[in-house]
């Protein structure tokens, strides 16, 4: 069974690297509908490049619910860290980097890919451990649940802080 937890947190990194990069692109292309604000990036800023990962992250859980949920421990936990884990390490690395130099595409596209590695790695890790307690399933619940709110809510109404703000011209939100 650790093969196979393996093998769909490995197709989950790739699925979720693919589908980030596309929605980076899709609200443009879709003449800036704002329907699509939801999923995909508005600007620039720090905040839409973690939904990137967030969307993605999410939709594989979802697949993953039908498929491995009950041949794994944990699941609903271990997935919510998992996915919380992957716009943690994007913030963390990116602020340490620019604290440090200018930023740089290549650059944050390294770090995209290792923190949605953290992420899928995260989740497994705990997938295979001894069951723990009913309630981290229950938080775990909690976590997706927060999480999906917020990224369903903040790019139409960005606070005015740094992450949310668009260095690309400035302003927050949709442009």
């Amino acid at each position: 069974m650790e093969k196979s937890l393996l093998k769909w947190e490995l197709i989950g990194i790739a699925f979720i690297i693919l589908a980030g990069g596309a929605l980076h692109f899709v609200f443009e292309m879709s003449g800036e509908w704002h329907p699509l604000a939801v999923i995909a990036a508005v600007n620039e800023s720090v905040w839409e490049h973690l939904k990137l990962g967030f969307w993605p992250a999410l939709i594989y859980f979802i697949v993953e619910c039908f498929y491995i949920r009950k041949s794994s421990n944990n699941f609903f936990f271990a997935k919510a860290i998992g996915i919380l884990m992957i716009p943690v390490s994007i913030t963390v690395l990116f602020y340490v980097y620019t604290a440090f130099m200018e930023d740089m595409l290549a650059i944050d596209l390294i770090i995209f890919v290792v923190a949605v590695v953290i992420g899928q790695l995260t989740s497994y890790k705990l997938l295979k451990i001894r069951p723990l307690p009913a309630w981290a399933n229950g938080l775990g619940i909690t976590i997706l649940i927060l999480m999906t709110a917020a990224f369903s809510t903040l790019t139409y109404h960005a606070p005015e802080f740094p992450a949310f703000e668009n260095p690309a011209g400035g302003g927050y939100g949709i442009p």
